[in-house]
């Protein structure tokens, strides 16, 4: 078989999804899907528009929630529609292209939420552990600098990986167990040498995660042992709360992350459907759970949300009497 067909015989993908699901239960897992993917999308857009609206919130420390907002509607809505097509309409083929598409952008919006992360590590370890210095260290123009190299440093490695996925021959078999396009499952499909490809995934993996997880783990022990040193138990308490919910999401992002490679990397067996399960579950619950959290947990997010429902709630009660 010549170079040049094996380049083109394959033009589309099939994605297989969870494998040994029932086809009767296809309905819960796109309504689920769909579920999850407006409350992502809705949660993430009124965080968003809260900053932009709000001028007080235009400090270092919303800069990277909304920077974060954005990735997570971004990465969403490159994998959650898809999802949603191939359980309710059974809509299983993506074109090729489409595929190394999807699979760039997933990657893209993978390797900035995991800079982000380390930046609002960094944050949290010099406003805790230097917090005379975090107005000069972490000023509003220097946490702007960082996100927007976030989103630039984060384009190099997954471009990069693609390109060499598209220069390998793919010439079957074509179906994808996943629920969308990523390296690990089209690389499979090819039938050429995939070495380079492989081994330039690998390392862009290694570093995304490691280099990022590193500092994380790094800056909140510090963060820790300089709580620990606070005085009084409520001042404590008060150092170590503003901390507590980015360690449940880093910790959720990473920790199922590592799972996945540990196994892929040392070649233990992993059902299918569990990694399925866990690459879901680091891809599409963070997302969904940030714009709560940090509206919760965030004091001037929460106060000016009420104000805007009040307001809202006011106006609707005026025009109610005025129509009367």
């Amino acid at each position: 078989m010549s170079q040049e067909k094996n380049w083109t015989a394959i033009t589309e993908f099939f994605l297989e999804g969870f494998p040994t699901l029932h086809p009767d239960y296809n309905g819960l897992i796109a309504f689920i899907f769909c579920v999850v993917y407006v409350i992502t999308v809705v949660g993430n857009t009124i965080l968003i528009v809260t900053y932009v609206h709000e001028p007080k919130l235009h400090k270092s420390m919303y800069i990277i929630m909304l920077s974060l907002a954005v990735s997570d509607i971004g990465f969403s809505t490159v994998t959650l529609p898809k999802a949603i097509a191939r359980y309710w309409f059974n809509d299983v083929s993506t074109p090729f292209n489409v595929c190394m598409s999807q699979m760039f952008l997933v990657h893209y919006f993978g390797t900035v939420n995991s800079y982000i992360m380390g930046i609002m590590a960094m944050d949290r370890y010099i406003a805790i552990c230097f917090p005379f210095r975090y107005p000069v260290v972490m000023s509003y123009r220097i946490m702007s600098n960082l996100n927007v190299a976030a989103w630039a440093v984060g384009f190099i490695t997954p471009f990069i990986m693609t390109i060499l996925n598209t220069r390998v021959p793919y010439c079957g078999p074509n179906r994808i167990t996943q629920c969308y396009c990523d390296h690990i499952n089209v690389i499979t499909k090819a039938c050429g040498d995939t070495g380079t490809a492989t081994l330039v995934a690998f390392t862009q993996a290694m570093l995304v995660l490691l280099i990022p997880l590193g500092f994380i783990v790094y800056s909140y022990v510090h963060i820790i042992v300089s709580v620990m040193r606070i005085a009084s138990a409520q001042g404590r308490w008060k150092a170590f709360s503003t901390c507590i919910t980015q360690i449940l999401i880093i910790s959720l992002y990473f920790l199922p992350r590592c799972t996945v490679y540990v196994f892929d990397l040392t070649g233990v067996y992993l059902d299918v459907d569990i990694r399925i399960t866990l690459v879901l579950f680091y891809s599409l619950f963070p997302p969904l759970a940030n714009p709560f959290i940090y509206c919760l947990r965030t004091r001037e997010i929460k106060q000016t949300l009420a104000r805007w429902f009040s307001v809202n709630s006011l106006m609707r009660k005026s025009t109610v009497v005025a129509t009367m």
